[in-house]
């Protein structure tokens, strides 16, 4: 991605929150964006304050324009990430925004949870699907869960699941990368 589009992301997610506390939601015309930005993608959007996340939401699959994404996905992050209250006005200036634009999602095909071990690749995102829960990790997450086995029994966790879930046969994983950035990233 260019680095004007990644520019571009970043301005729309912090003017995503920034409108919400001005008490008006008015999102991007995706239609004056050139592409990608106006193509469908997934994207998360992080939210960290004193390099301690403070609210992380996003989109694995494509269902709307980027800019679109990318807006609606700062002000969940930002405002109703259940594992935080909602952003207060004070915190705002000392919060650094990411954004994490996804590739599509692949079928990772494994026999069980010792085969998941022994060949998941590291620092690939990560999706867990069972008919009892999902989660994900974007590829970010493996720097502060480097160890296989945490990774995996963490998200299970997020998925309300225990590891045993890599056993089951309606288990399915996919995998993604992720082309994150911030402000600093950009020299800003």
């Amino acid at each position: 991605m260019k680095r004007e589009d990644r520019k571009t992301l970043l301005n729309v997610a912090k003017q995503a929150i920034e409108d919400v506390f001005a008490g008006r939601v008015e999102p991007p015309d995706p239609r004056v964006y050139a592409p990608p930005l106006s193509e469908p993608g997934a994207s998360f959007v992080t939210l960290r304050k004193g390099g301690t996340l403070r609210g992380c939401i996003g989109s694995v699959e494509p269902h709307q324009p980027l800019v679109l994404d990318v807006y609606k996905n700062a002000i969940a992050a930002a405002f109703r990430d259940p594992r935080f209250p909602p952003l207060a006005r004070e915190e705002w200036p000392g919060v650094e925004l990411e954004v994490s634009v996804l590739s599509p999602k692949a079928s990772f095909p494994f026999e069980g949870y010792a085969d998941l071990l022994r060949r998941l690749p590291e620092g690939v995102g990560v999706v867990l699907e069972h008919p009892l829960g999902r989660a994900t990790y974007l590829p970010e997450v493996w720097r502060d869960l480097p160890k296989k086995k945490l990774f995996l029994r963490t998200l299970a966790q997020k998925a309300g699941l225990d590891e045993s879930v890599y056993d089951d046969p309606r288990t399915r994983v996919y995998t993604y990368t992720a082309e994150a950035f911030t402000e600093a990233d950009l020299g800003e």
